[in-house]
């Protein structure tokens, strides 16, 4: 099971989990807490309210990976009827709620992360009045899945992972997440920024252990130039 320590997002990820010393890179000013509505140019309305808070970790803020697998589940998947879907490192729950705010949802969400991020999770819920579709629960990689984990045939449809790459030594235990998680009729929706070297061994491992392919949209060649990434992760054979 990860720690806490080993799991965190720190306030600051370039300084501290990247391991740049402060010299070469000043540390950014902390964002002060507040509310961000988002429309994604116009696919959602009423906007998406995303409350920000820095307090409990780095993951209460929008990053860019989240917001590009928002982006794009909004463009290309607003139709998913019936299907159970776990948003894991969901920080705020950018991803998910955008989903359940904007496609045609009639079975459960659940937003996943670590305890420091189970208030925000549910605040955002509430304040998106997404309570009848959306719920929110503790998870800890590299440990075993709840039973009340929406699933059909024991794992979810659909499985959304933005901006999870961030922490080499929890690199083992959301590829053990993904394992738990991924059935044979799962699709994970995998989007990170390349930040480092380690990032891509992740990746790579990755490609070793699951069927992954780069995923094709309007604005990719523009992420790439930002180094986001978006996969289609599928369970092998």
């Amino acid at each position: 099971m990860a720690t806490a320590s080993a799991q965190s997002r720190s306030p600051s990820p370039e300084n501290d989990i990247f391991g740049v010393a402060d010299f070469v890179v000043p540390p950014r000013e902390i964002k002060a807490a507040g509310q961000t509505d988002l429309s994604f140019n116009g696919l959602l309305s009423p906007s998406l309210k995303l409350h920000e808070d820095l307090s409990e970790g780095c993951g209460g803020q929008l990053w860019p990976a989240g917001m590009t697998l928002a982006q794009y589940m909004l463009t290309y998947h607003k139709s998913l009827v019936g299907k159970h879907i776990i948003e894991i490192g969901a920080g705020g729950g950018l991803s998910g709620l955008a989903v359940a705010a904007g496609c045609k949802l009639d079975t459960k969400l659940l937003l996943t992360d670590q305890l420091p991020m189970l208030a925000l999770m549910q605040k955002n819920i509430g304040l998106n009045s997404l309570e009848h579709r959306v719920t929110a629960q503790v998870y800890d990689w590299g440990s075993k899945p709840a039973p009340s984990f929406p699933t059909t045939s024991g794992h979810a449809d659909v499985i959304l992972a933005a901006d999870c790459v961030y922490f080499e030594p929890a690199f083992p235990l959301l590829l053990q997440t993904l394992k738990d998680l991924i059935g044979p009729n799962t699709v994970c929706y995998f989007c990170f920024k390349k930040r480092r070297k380690a990032d891509t061994r992740f990746i790579r491992d990755m490609l070793r252990t699951f069927t992954v392919e780069e995923v094709h949209y309007e604005w990719r060649d523009s992420d790439r130039h930002d180094s986001v990434f978006l996969y289609e992760v599928r369970r092998k054979g």
